[in-house]
């Protein structure tokens, strides 16, 4: 992302939140994995998302309107010492000279300067509850406004939740967003592509999934989320992410994975036979949920609601079992009783961006929200046989599949961002294992 495209969106938000309001937003923290090591620092997805800074310690203010600088970032000052340990950090100067704000304070005086910067505010934007321990410093600035007692009352009188606003300027990508979703598309498929080929029986599922860490690191990426290799009974497992069982002759294995670039997130599921070749049952589960994702797909368009591919998705899926003897009964009254759930429990998808499962609200007052050109999703139908189901033949137990796409609506329609992944029986035999 540019720096134009920052202060398009500080713009857009700004104007939303009108001359007497102030918006507050944190960075993430960093968090200890293990004594004095920290996990890797991932930035909090709103910050990001108006100042492309990414370090913790900082805290970014609007204030719409005010003459002097609209635009404050509070950081962490220059330090040689901590450098030479952490890498170097932007300061105050750098948040100013690199990153757009009209003015810079170190951290440390946030105390001091943010109490006065809500004064004359009647609105304080804010998101309560994202970080509990700022939102103590928040409420205690707040506090000590209102017990001096200003003689003319004007302190905040209101807060309002500022994810309300900021979510949904998130859920339409820019073309800038469109771009790094579809790299992050493109190296997930390429990941994807590399495990298939790699599959076979005997190896461990953690084997697979250095093939797909690899191929993320390479192009500069890290996973968006914890890679699910699970093979056998562990594809019917929906979060398995253990990936240490060795896979034998016969299994399906579920791959579910994707990658963060320049932090915009990538989600692909393939499911694939361990030795190249469907068995008749495996092949019937496949066929079935191959076939629910591409009717769920064609309802992915403007003016479309939310849930049409999901509903399309679920007739297909219990038509399907229904036709093999899974179900029992008219497909209608099945599905009004949601007898489908005991093999595809889960949504048939959910919008995608900055975080995996990205913001945005699925229903607008009481009615689905209808689709738009900007908006991305996945679209993930699935069905999972445990072994040891009842009143379900042995020869589907185990049986996991579940098929992930990434899709972006366009005017006239939709684009699959993650079509190089191959999906049809026939790519994914001739793929696997190296077409053994």
């Amino acid at each position: 992302m540019t720096a134009k495209e920052f202060a398009r969106r500080r713009r857009q938000l700004m104007r939303m939140i009108g001359n007497d309001g102030i918006a507050i937003l944190p960075a993430a923290p960093e968090k200890i994995r293990n004594r004095d090591t920290t996990y890797p620092f991932r930035q909090d997805s709103d910050f990001l998302y108006l100042t492309g800074f990414d370090e913790p310690d900082a805290v970014a203010v609007l204030i719409p309107g005010r003459a002097h600088s609209e635009y404050i970032l509070f950081c962490r000052e220059r330090n040689p010492s901590r450098e030479t340990w952490d890498g170097p950090r932007a300061g105050p100067d750098g948040a100013q000279a690199d990153y757009g704000a009209d003015d810079a304070f170190p951290i440390t005086d946030i105390d001091e300067i943010l109490p006065g910067l809500m004064e004359r505010c009647e609105r304080v934007y804010y998101t309560m509850g994202a970080h509990p321990d700022f939102d103590k410093q928040v409420m205690g600035w707040f506090d000590g406004l209102r017990n001096r007692g200003q003689s003319d009352g004007l302190i905040p009188q209101e807060f309002v939740a500022l994810d309300h606003l900021l979510h949904d300027m998130r859920l339409y990508k820019s073309r800038g967003e469109i771009a790094a979703m579809r790299k992050a598309a493109r190296i997930a498929a390429s990941a994807h592509k590399k495990l298939m080929a790699a599959c076979r029986p005997g190896i461990m599922e953690y084997v697979l999934e250095a093939e797909l860490l690899h191929e993320f690191k390479r192009n500069g990426c890290n996973p968006a989320y914890q890679p699910i290799v699970g093979s056998g009974p562990n594809s019917c497992i929906l979060h398995y992410v253990l990936n240490n069982r060795g896979m034998e002759d016969g299994d399906m294995l579920l791959v579910d994975a994707g990658c963060e670039y320049r932090g915009y997130a990538s989600d692909v599921t393939r499911t694939m036979p361990v030795n190249g070749r469907f068995s008749k049952e495996q092949k019937a589960i496949y066929q079935i949920v191959l076939d629910a994702q591409k009717a769920a797909i064609e309802k992915v368009a403007p003016d479309r609601h939310w849930n049409e591919p999901h509903d399309a998705a679920v007739k297909i899926i219990t038509r399907g079992l229904v036709k093999l003897g899974l179900l029992k009964g008219r497909v209608p009254s099945l599905i009004k009783a949601e007898a489908y759930k005991k093999f595809f429990m889960h949504r048939t998808g959910h919008w995608l961006g900055m975080d995996v499962h990205d913001v945005g609200d699925y229903r607008v007052g009481e009615e689905w929200r209808h689709l738009e050109p900007g908006m991305v999703m996945t679209v993930e139908p699935g069905i999972y046989i445990p072994p040891g189901s009842k009143g379900v033949a042995r020869k589907w137990w185990g049986i996991g599949v579940r098929i992930e796409d990434d899709i972006l609506i366009t005017k006239d329609g939709c684009e699959v961002l993650s079509h190089d992944v191959p999906r049809e029986i026939e790519e994914i035999e001739a793929l696997v294992g190296g077409g053994n």
